[in-house]
């Protein structure tokens, strides 16, 4: 297996950022964004367009998750929140509306991977936008995000990566729990 240094690289500070996001530490945003810039070289190259985008725009809504969590405070002190059905409604519609459409351009830029890539695109920015918020089920968008990133990423050889999501999907199942844990002993009426 040859390696490529932005696989590495990717691997690394990835799981940093999600080990310190299950932790609920502020600096998840931190790696998260170096984390990005590095995985938006890998996707290009492999001609993952919608991943590769979804970087930038990971970018951008760390910056904000950051600002968010420094004006709330440790959300082990501050709390989590959940979203509500409605919500989860409205953000499932809204995902399969972005997904179809993103779909549909992927095809037209003869991406490697279309439906998937925009689906795991479209997931992500759902979980992302819950996760700034301090939503405990951000968790379980992130949980489907991996589930369908192993497969795509093991196929187009890249084996670190891909990797990498297997042990996310771990992180992601302890940061659920975790978070759930946090958030029954801050409120012991909480749903979770």
């Amino acid at each position: 297996m040859n390696l490529a240094i932005g696989d590495v690289l990717g691997f690394v500070t990835g799981l940093l950022c999600v080990w310190l996001t299950a932790k609920a530490s502020i600096w998840n945003f931190a790696w998260g964004i170096v984390n990005s810039l590095i995985l938006g070289l890998v996707f290009l190259d492999q001609r993952l367009f919608a991943d590769s985008a979804l970087q930038v725009v990971f970018v951008a809504l760390s910056i904000q998750g950051w600002w968010q969590w420094k004006v709330r405070g440790n959300p082990l002190a501050n709390g989590f929140g959940w979203t509500t059905w409605r919500e989860q409604a409205i953000l499932l519609a809204i995902a399969i509306v972005m997904a179809w459409s993103m779909w549909l351009i992927l095809v037209e830029l003869r991406g490697s991977a279309p439906p998937l890539d925009a689906l795991i695109t479209t997931l992500s920015i759902c979980a992302q936008w819950q996760l700034n918020r301090r939503q405990v089920s951000s968790w379980y968008w992130w949980i489907a995000v991996d589930l369908i990133s192993v497969p795509l990423y093991w196929s187009r050889g890249l084996y670190l990566i891909a990797c990498l999501y297997v042990v996310f999907l771990a992180l992601c199942v302890y940061g659920l729990r975790n978070w759930q844990q946090t958030r029954r002993a801050q409120s012991p009426l909480a749903l979770a």
